[in-house]
């Protein structure tokens, strides 16, 4: 199951697991798309593609949580 990283790795903007906007790689780093477009889609810690994440419809968010651990500055 996907974290669903809760803020982009390079701007710290939300990226709300409910909502569209997010992208990630195959290690799961989180981008938002202004950030993903600036990168080339890239990833820049593996160099892996970055691609849209699924949403997590906020019914789920009790049973399944997206990650509430941010990224941004690590």
């Amino acid at each position: 199951m996907l974290e669903m990283r809760p803020d982009c790795e390079r701007c710290g903007i939300d990226l709300p697991a409910e909502q569209p906007g997010a992208f990630i790689c195959s290690f799961e780093c989180t981008f938002c798309a202004a950030c993903a477009e600036k990168l080339d889609d890239l990833c820049p810690n593996c160099r892996g593609e970055l691609m849209d994440r699924p949403t997590r419809v906020k019914a789920h968010h009790a049973e399944f949580p997206p990650s509430r651990e941010r990224r941004f500055g690590h």
